[in-house]
């Protein structure tokens, strides 16, 4: 049905990813526990850390390794930890997951919104450039960044704080659309309601609301959960883009992430809650609005529980220490309160979890390092970095390593048979690198290995 740049529609840099959150411990013949490694190529959103991260035993410790293919990505991912991990009594639960959703999905956001997203950047701004040998927070980790990579995402950063008033993303939204949709663009409604009714449905999104579909596709506002002007520029999507113009290398900032798939697909398509996904005359009574909205918010609820402040715990063992004393010690003593006058700007820290962002090039020098030698017990590629899984892989992945391989299912303007084919290259690719097959329950999402015994 669309005619034109079909190749363009899922765009050269992954905002979101193109397959629900997988719980990566669970991949594999049995759960990862105790001490995991994980590592993560090209996923786009931090959707796998914060799922992972929900279904943690408390005994068990995880530490994520990051490798995106730009820094511009690496900056957003930041972002949207930095939101996932605010604490209580700087932003609500309800409050989060509705700005989190927002700077997720939405190019444009409501003022609120933006503010909280320039303080946030504030805050990551300095992080990057004064704690280049220890990080800031105890999960999230950059110094393994080089200081280029520093100073990259710092002028990354300081873009979001103060954009140029220049750039309008609704126009450059219109202007992907055009350029995708060619000559169908007059009839672009069509369009929408093919990929939506014809595609994403027969694929098993029935749950993607059209009147949703439709705006996002039109706008690019995928979450409008409250009452409000969602007029403001979300430059979190912006990036840029280099062209070959008359033989110049030519700059050009813009949105060149998916303009087809939607970002519902990470959080808005499945869910535990069987009753999100009832229908009634053949229609689902909610839509993967609300589903991302309760997916969102349940994932935030464990990281609260697992979570605290590092004043707050230092406050709790003051306070320990003054009932530990004797009782001449303690007279005169004031009883301990509660925790008060918390910083603004201080982030969970989650006991056992680690995120430690690597450079963009840094996956064929891992097999250089001895640490990681045989260090990773899950390795995961998304479908857009698969060119770089090789046979190096193997002197990184752990005896008894998973590797996950993201497929093209809800890549659209792939027809069935390219669908199908890319799951046949990843096959090769995959065992070409010494992994085979896992014999569990098949996916047409995710196509899961074990590492080949020598």
């Amino acid at each position: 049905m669309c005619a034109g740049r079909t190749a363009e529609g899922a765009g050269c840099v992954t905002w979101w990813g193109f397959s629900p959150a997988l719980d990566l411990l669970s991949a594999g013949t049995i759960k990862q526990s105790g001490e995991v490694n994980v590592l993560l190529v090209g996923s786009g959103d931090p959707r796998h850390i914060l799922k992972t991260t929900a279904m943690l035993k408390d005994t068990d410790t995880l530490h994520v390794w990051v490798v995106e293919n730009s820094m511009e990505v690496v900056a957003r991912q930041l972002l949207l930890l930095s939101l996932a991990l605010s604490p209580q009594h700087s932003m609500g639960l309800h409050e989060k997951t509705e700005v989190f959703l927002e700077v997720f999905g939405n190019s444009e956001i409501r003022s609120q919104t933006e503010q909280t997203l320039r303080q946030t950047a504030s805050q990551l701004c300095l992080a990057v450039t004064e704690t280049l040998t220890k990080p800031a927070n105890p999960c999230l980790d950059t110094t393994q960044l080089r200081f280029k990579d520093c100073d990259e995402l710092h002028r990354i950063f300081k873009q979001w704080i103060h954009p140029p008033s220049s750039l309008c993303l609704s126009k450059i939204w219109d202007g992907r659309v055009r350029q995708h949709l060619g000559t169908r663009y007059d009839s672009r409604l069509g369009c929408f309601d093919w990929d939506l009714t014809m595609k994403l449905h027969q694929r098993g999104c029935g749950v993607i609301n059209k009147q949703q579909y439709v705006r996002w596709r039109e706008r690019g506002v995928a979450f409008e959960m409250r009452e409000g002007n969602y007029q403001t520029t979300n430059h979190s999507l912006l990036s840029t883009r280099v062209f070959n113009h008359r033989g110049d290398r030519v700059a050009v900032r813009g949105y060149w992430g998916d303009i087809v798939s939607s970002p519902y697909l990470s959080f808005g398509i499945e869910t535990d809650n069987k009753a999100l996904l009832q229908t009634q005359n053949g229609q689902h009574t909610k839509t993967a609005q609300d589903i991302s909205y309760h997916n969102v918010q349940e994932l935030f609820q464990c990281l609260t529980c697992r979570g605290h402040t590092p004043s707050t715990s230092q406050q709790i063992v003051r306070g320990e220490q003054e009932q530990d004393l004797s009782p001449n010690q303690a007279a005169g003593t004031p009883s301990p309160q509660p925790p008060q006058n918390l910083p603004e700007n201080e982030l969970l820290s989650l006991d056992g979890v680690r995120v430690t962002f690597l450079p963009v090039d840094s996956l064929s020098k891992l097999r250089n390092k001895q640490r990681f030698s045989q260090f990773f017990n899950i390795i995961y590629f998304s479908a857009s970095m698969v060119h770089q899984l090789g046979p190096s892989l193997r002197q990184i992945a752990a005896p008894d390593a998973v590797l996950v391989v993201e497929l093209a299912k809800y890549l659209l303007d792939l027809s069935k048979e390219q669908v199908k084919a890319f799951a046949e290259k990843v096959d090769d690719i995959a065992q070409g690198a010494g992994f085979e097959p896992f014999n569990g329950e098949k996916s047409d999402v995710y196509s899961i290995y074990t590492l080949c015994k020598e």
